[in-house]
């Protein structure tokens, strides 16, 4: 198995001690994609050493002479290098930093997350290099050998463990590795579980998320599905007519990241619409109709909002002399004041200040407005800025 960087300001690092297997006659007899050069044949190949599958290694069309153990012997080696090529390919340039292994029994999400989520409190060092961080994510670990692998990996390496193992015994055995070998280590799940466990009185299953015997298509499942559909569908002000099926209505000038809001909120099963608020055009009758308590607003400061725009001019391939009034400073603070003047005649509606926040942060505010509405928790019935 290939280790690789999952963190945006790590260094890619590669490792031969880990290899993914090779492939089989069969598989090397399959069509393979048409390569157009040999630097995205590279990138083409390191992806599928990243992520474990078997390279696709064409058999020349004349027929070969008979295989001698040595020649054998002499075409894995050369295989071998060629693979390190690939890993060396992808390294990158800069020193070397820390490693630190996440290691699942599932997709690995709640361990990688947990991770970033840490990470995000050295941003101080990690923006400037000053303390430099390889993060290497294990998918699909489900058995021992292949566990005791990457934790003498991470032992060579000096890399911390951190894990979310299901399996109590597998647990057991990772714990009782990095003990051994001296590697530093951290159960996210483990700890939790068992708290869990001991307060509702039962024991926990043992299994990681679409294990065999597990249930992972379930009814939260296929809503998440319809909520996805439904938000794409109303993407941009599309199908205003359905604005009263969804449960979050998003409304601001463009380039505000309504629609990047609505993805992610639909991923979390809400159903979103968005509608975009421009000068000169008329807001669909609707979002006056439907209920006030779904319907938030979103603004940006003008400076930030005219950079974004100018950008995205560019990207369409807009030059001075084609650009249009989109994205100069008059024509944004007019259509910034258009916003906040329908927000001021809709009191009720929430206004999010998105100036400087994630997706993920606007979204928490998002939910939380929401959660309180839905819980009739006391809300001002004045138009409110967040």
């Amino acid at each position: 198995m290939i280790a690789f960087t999952a963190n945006a300001s790590s260094i890619i690092t590669c490792s031969s001690t880990l290899r993914p297997p090779r492939a089989s006659s069969s598989d090397a007899a399959k069509p393979t994609n048409p390569r157009f050069s040999p630097q995205l044949n590279r990138w083409s190949r390191a992806r599928s050493l990243r992520s474990g599958r078997k390279l696709h290694r064409p058999k020349p069309q004349t027929p070969e002479p008979a295989t001698t153990p040595s020649t054998a012997t002499a075409v894995v080696k050369a295989e071998e290098e060629e693979d390190e090529e690939v890993c060396e390919a992808e390294r990158g340039s800069g020193g070397a930093g820390k490693g630190i292994y996440v290691v699942s029994d599932g997709t690995g999400w709640t361990a990688e997350h947990s991770v970033n989520a840490a990470l995000g409190q050295f941003d101080y060092c990690l923006v400037d290099h000053g303390c430099p961080v390889n993060t290497h994510l294990f998918s699909g670990i489900d058995d021992v050998e292949r566990l005791m692998e990457i934790i003498k990996q991470a032992a060579m390496e000096g890399a911390m463990l951190v894990y979310t193992l299901a399996d109590p015994s597998m647990a057991k055995a990772a714990k009782t590795a990095c003990q051994l070998w001296g590697v530093p280590s951290t159960d996210v799940l483990g700890p939790i579980t068992e708290a869990i466990a001991s307060h509702l009185g039962v024991s926990p299953s043992g299994l990681p998320r679409g294990a065999p015997g597990t249930n992972s298509l379930t009814e939260e499942y296929f809503q998440r599905i319809e909520a996805i559909e439904f938000t794409i569908k109303q993407d941009d002000g599309a199908l205003p007519n359905n604005l009263n099926k969804a449960d979050m209505v998003l409304a601001g000038v463009s380039r505000t990241g309504k629609t990047p809001l609505s993805i992610y909120l639909a991923q979390k099963g809400y159903k979103v619409a968005n509608v975009p608020i421009v000068m000169g055009v008329k807001l669909p009758s609707t979002l006056f109709q439907v209920d006030a308590q779904k319907v938030f607003g979103l603004t940006i400061n003008p400076i930030v909002l005219q950079t974004i725009r100018r950008a995205r001019a560019k990207s369409l391939g807009f030059n001075e002399d084609t650009m249009s009034n989109y994205s100069e400073m008059e024509h944004v603070r007019l259509e910034l004041e258009y916003a906040r003047k329908i927000f001021a005649q809709n009191p009720s509606w929430p206004v999010i200040e998105v100036t400087g926040k994630a997706i993920e942060e606007t979204a928490a505010l998002v939910l939380r407005l929401y959660h309180d509405r839905r819980q009739k928790c006391s809300m001002p019935r004045i138009s409110k800025r967040y």
